[in-house]
């Protein structure tokens, strides 16, 4: 009997560097049963440190809706103050039976959508799952008002408002907008 050779079911055990006990030496593979479970971590899922790239876009979007409304609001009042000037002058009959009033309405409104989004944009830093849904409702009443009463000049804006709501609402923004504050 040779104990020097090493398929000899009968010889002497060999000799492995013991790595701890009850645990398997580096570079072995795990034994049968169930795989090891990957390491849990502190606090559930893992908090994003800074915004997400989508949300970010959303953010530019809402400063790009503000740019936008900023001109509306002054093609509108530009608008009504030339008609008003207008029909105090005479100059143009045709005009006289035009309201106005309308045309201040929509500076008006314009200017509140321009306030809104401006509000939207600033607290995306700070703000949590509230803001997010706001945000959504802005996105989604902006592309349906896109879509009926300026259809033509609301294109650029219905683009806008559905990526602002995509963005906002996916599982990323999620993760931003409900992310723990300290």
């Amino acid at each position: 009997m040779s104990y020097g050779d090493p398929n000899n079911p009968y010889g002497a055990p060999q000799q492995q560097p013991q790595q701890g006990y009850g645990y398997p030496a580096q570079g072995q593979a795990p034994g049968y049963g169930y795989p090891q479970a990957p390491p849990v971590q502190p606090y559930g899922a893992p908090v994003p440190e800074t915004m997400p790239g989508t949300v970010s876009a959303a953010r530019v979007m809402l400063w790009v809706i503000v740019g936008l409304q900023a001109i509306g609001v002054a093609i509108f009042v530009f608008s009504a103050l030339t008609i008003d000037h207008l029909k105090k002058n005479g100059d143009l009959p045709q005009l006289s039976d035009y309201p106005t009033g309308a045309l201040w309405g929509f500076a008006v409104l314009a200017l509140a959508w321009l306030v809104w989004a401006a509000v939207l944009a600033a607290k995306f830093t700070s703000g949590g799952n509230g803001l997010r849904v706001t945000t959504l409702v802005f996105g989604i009443i902006t592309a349906v008002l896109a879509l009926y009463p300026f259809t033509l000049v609301g294109i650029v804006h219905l683009v806008l408002a559905i990526l602002i709501a995509v963005f906002v609402g996916n599982a990323k923004g999620k993760a931003w907008f409900n992310r723990p504050r300290y």
